[in-house]
């Protein structure tokens, strides 16, 4: 080996030795990590939310607000058993606790959030109303977009649906209104209420 291709090859050595002193991986392919990860919203629901309440009930699915949509989670209630009220409407009332109630630390954190808050109260039909109906102690209309959208989406997914759709009217004496779940009310909760018609008398 001549001297000049030593000097070339101990040249070659040394810069590679601050390269990798100075923290660089010399390369000859380019290297493309792509986009930084970012956490998906609305990830939670399939996990912890249904292990939320251990006590022994009924599973049903409510529905939640997470990045701007409605997004179905699981949830076990526990249905009264007193005579009062009829059977649709002591569900309608139980699914209305729990949409009212927060949403857990984890779900919160996931994204998930409420509209409706504690305090409505809902009953089954006056003498006049249909058999589906049910009263709300205050006007359907009278709630947020979001929140009607929620509670809505809820019933006509349930068992207090009639034929999947809900009939809810205000305090006794007020009109009554049959709404419908639809895409584009859950997937825009918060500016597109669900259609609602109104009763033909």
């Amino acid at each position: 080996m001549t001297r000049r291709r030593l000097r070339a090859v101990l040249a070659t050595a040394a810069l590679a030795s601050v390269l990798t002193g100075c923290g660089i991986r010399s390369t000859e392919v380019p290297t493309d990590f792509g986009a930084a990860p970012s956490r998906v919203p609305c990830g939670a629901a399939a996990s912890g939310i249904s292990a939320r309440d251990q006590a022994t009930g009924v599973p049903v699915q409510i529905f939640l607000l997470c990045a701007g949509r409605l997004v179905a989670v699981d949830r076990t209630v526990r249905i009264p058993t007193d005579r009062t009220g009829t059977d649709r409407a002591r569900i309608a009332q139980a699914l209305l606790n729990e949409l009212s109630t927060p949403p857990s630390e984890d779900e919160r954190q996931a994204g998930y959030a409420t509209e409706l808050r504690r305090g409505i109260t809902v009953t089954g039909p006056r003498p006049a109303d249909p058999n589906e109906a049910l009263r709300l102690s205050r006007q359907p209309q009278e709630l947020p977009t979001a929140a009607l959208a929620q509670l809505v989406c809820t019933y006509a997914d349930s068992a207090a649906s009639d034929g999947g759709s809900v009939i809810l009217g205000g305090p006794a004496g007020t009109a009554l209104r049959r709404y419908e779940c639809t895409p584009e009310a859950r997937d825009r909760p918060g500016t597109v209420p669900p259609p609602s018609r109104a009763l033909e008398s």
